[in-house]
C-alpha cells in the first residue's frame, strides 16, 4: 500500500509540473535573467563573436544588433560567403555574396520580423500585441528538464521557447527564420551589465549546424539607425583607381611604420581532418607579439590553452630577448655594408613581415566593383600576380605572394584592406625544391579590424595547404590564427616584457 501511495504521489508531482502554467515559467525566467525591470530597461543589444560551421570546422565571424523596439540586424561571413538580413521596422531584407541583395516578402518576411520582435522584447509585451502563451509542458533537451512555453503571434507565427526546469534559464529558442525554422541552444551565462547573458549558442539552420562562441556583447549602446535600413547600391561612378590605389599603398607603408608601436597576442590552432570527415583542433601555441625595428619578437606564452611551466617561460624569455639581440646585430651588419658599398643580395628577412603593401606591389589589380562589406563602403578587387614585379630578388615570402591570386576587399574611406582571400596560381618551392614545395591550390584567407580609428589590423588568418618537405614527407598543413588584444605602446620595448595576456 505505501508503494502505491509513493508511486501516486510521483505521477501527481510528474503531472502538476508538467501542467505549470506559461506565466509561472516566464516570472522565473524573469527573475533568473535579472528582473523584469532590468529586462524592460533594455534598449538595444550588440554581440559579436565566432561561427565554427559543424561540419567541417571552418570558423568566420557572426554579429546580431537589435535595438527597439522592432529592428534587427544579423550578420555572418564563413570563408568569404557573407549573410546579412535586417529589419528596420517597416521592411526586411535579405543580402548574401551570391544572390545580393533582396527584399523579403510573404512567410520570410513575416518569420523575420517576428524574429525582430522577439529579440527586441522577448514575451514581454505579449498581451499588448495580442500573442498568445501556452504550456507545451516538460521536453528534455540532452537530458535536461525543460519546460516549454509557446510564443504564438497575431500572425499565427508559434515561437518555441525551453527553459531550464531549476534555473529558469532560456535554454533553447525555435523561431522563424527566412529559410524556416531557426534553433538557437544556449549555454555558458555571464552577468553582463546585470542581465544574464549565453556566450556560447549552437545554431541550426536548414541542414547546418554552427557553434557560435560571443567575445562581446554590449547592452545599450548607440546603434545608429542605417545598420537596420535597407543598404543603398550606390549608382556613383567608381573612384579615380589610380588614386585609390597610390593611396592605398601609402597607407599600408604607414601600416609598417604604425604597427612599431603595438604589441599583440597572437593564437596559432592547428587543425586536421578525421576520418569522418569533420576537422579538430590538435594543438595551439599562444605568443605575445611586438615588433622592433621591422622586425617580429614573439614571447610563447600558452600551449594548448595552458600557461608555460615556470621553466619553460624563463626559456621562451630567454628565445626573446636573444632574438632582439640577434636584430640588432642583423641591423648593424647590413649597415655596416651599406656603408662599406659591399652590400650583395636582399637583407635577411627572418621574422620580418610581409606586409600588404609588398602583396600590392607584387600583383596587379584587376575587376573593381562597388559592394557593401561589413557596414562599410568597400571597392572589392581582383589580384593576380605581376608579370614585371622583381620576383627573383624579393624575399623569400615575397615571392610565396608574387604567385597568389585572389580578391581584396579595400574600405574606401579608410583606403586600407579589410580582407584577402588569396590562392597560389603555382607550385611554389622553398630552397630549388630541396626543402620544401608547396602544391598549387594552398590557399591563405586574411580579415582585418579597424584599431583605435587610425588602422586596420589582422584579426583572424585561415591556411590550407599541402606541402612536401625534403623531396619526400608530405604535410597537410591547417592553421588558424587569431591576432587580438592590440595595445599602443608609449615607448619602445627591447626586453620582450608584457602584460597579462588576455584570452580571446
Amino acid at each position: 500500500m505505501k508503494l502505491i501511495y509513493t508511486s501516486i504521489l510521483t505521477i501527481l508531482a510528474i503531472v502538476s509540473a508538467g501542467a505549470q502554467s506559461p506565466s509561472k515559467v516566464l516570472k522565473q525566467a524573469e527573475k533568473a535573467l535579472g528582473g523584469v525591470e532590468a529586462l524592460r530597461s533594455v534598449s538595444s543589444i550588440t554581440k559579436s563573436g565566432v561561427a565554427t560551421r559543424s561540419s567541417d570546422g571552418v570558423t568566420g565571424l557572426y554579429r546580431i544588433e537589435s535595438a527597439r523596439p522592432n529592428r534587427l540586424n544579423t550578420s555572418s561571413d564563413v570563408v568569404g560567403f557573407e549573410i546579412e538580413t535586417g529589419f528596420n521596422g517597416r521592411s526586411s531584407w535579405s543580402r548574401n555574396s551570391r544572390d545580393g541583395l533582396s527584399t523579403l516578402s510573404g512567410a520570410s518576411a513575416a518569420g523575420f520580423q517576428a524574429s525582430a520582435e522577439y529579440r527586441n522584447n522577448l514575451w514581454l509585451n505579449a498581451k499588448a500585441d495580442k500573442s498568445k502563451l501556452t504550456s507545451g509542458g516538460r521536453v528534455k533537451i540532452d537530458g535536461k528538464e525543460t519546460n516549454l512555453v509557446i510564443l504564438t503571434t497575431a500572425k499565427g507565427l508559434a515561437i518555441k521557447l525551453y527553459f531550464d526546469a531549476v534555473s529558469g534559464l532560456p535554454i533553447r529558442d525555435e523561431l522563424p527564420g527566412i529559410d524556416g525554422t531557426e534553433i538557437f541552444d544556449y549555454s555558458d551565462y555571464r552577468n553582463t551589465q546585470g542581465i544574464m547573458q549565453p556566450y556560447a549558442i549552437h545554431l541550426t539552420t536548414g541542414e547546418q549546424q554552427f557553434d557560435i562562441k560571443l567575445e562581446k556583447i554590449e547592452i545599450g549602446a548607440s546603434v545608429s539607425r542605417s545598420r537596420f535600413d535597407f543598404p543603398v547600391m550606390s549608382s556613383k561612378p567608381l573612384p579615380d583607381l589610380a588614386k585609390l590605389l597610390s593611396d592605398l599603398r601609402a597607407n599600408e607603408e604607414r601600416v609598417e611604420d604604425i604597427l612599431d608601436s603595438y604589441a599583440y597576442t597572437q593564437k596559432q590552432t592547428m587543425r586536421e581532418t578525421g576520418k569522418d570527415g569533420n576537422l579538430r583542433e590538435t594543438s595551439s601555441e599562444t605568443f605575445q607579439l611586438s615588433f622592433y625595428e621591422g622586425r617580429r619578437i614573439r614571447r610563447l606564452i600558452e600551449k594548448n590553452g595552458k600557461p608555460l611551466s615556470p621553466n619553460d617561460q624563463a626559456s621562451a624569455d630567454k628565445d626573446a630577448a636573444k632574438r632582439v639581440a640577434e636584430i640588432e646585430k642583423e641591423i648593424e651588419k647590413t649597415e655596416a655594408k651599406a656603408a662599406s658599398g659591399n652590400q650583395q643580395g636582399p637583407p635577411s628577412d627572418r621574422g620580418r613581415r610581409v606586409s600588404i603593401a609588398e602583396i600590392l606591389r607584387a600583383s596587379n589589380l584587376i575587376n573593381p566593383r562597388r559592394e557593401r562589406f561589413r557596414g562599410r563602403d568597400v571597392i572589392v578587387f581582383d589580384f593576380e600576380p605581376n608579370p614585371a614585379f622583381d620576383l627573383k630578388n624579393a624575399q623569400s615570402m615575397l615571392k610565396f605572394f608574387g604567385k597568389t591570386a585572389g580578391v581584396m576587399w579595400v574600405d574606401e574611406e579608410d583606403k586600407q584592406v579589410a580582407r584577402i582571400e588569396a590562392v597560389l596560381a603555382d607550385n611554389f618551392n622553398v630552397g630549388g625544391g630541396v626543402l620544401a614545395k608547396l602544391r598549387k591550390g594552398a590557399s591563405f584567407t586574411m580579415d582585418q579590424e579597424r584599431i583605435n580609428n587610425e588602422i586596420w589590423l589582422p584579426s583572424q588568418t585561415d591556411i590550407n595547404m599541402s606541402i612536401r618537405v625534403l623531396l619526400v614527407k608530405g604535410l597537410e598543413l591547417n592553421q588558424v590564427v587569431k591576432s587580438y588584444d592590440y595595445r599602443k605602446l608609449s615607448t619602445e620595448v627591447k626586453d620582450a616584457k608584457v602584460d597579462e595576456v588576455k584570452k580571446p
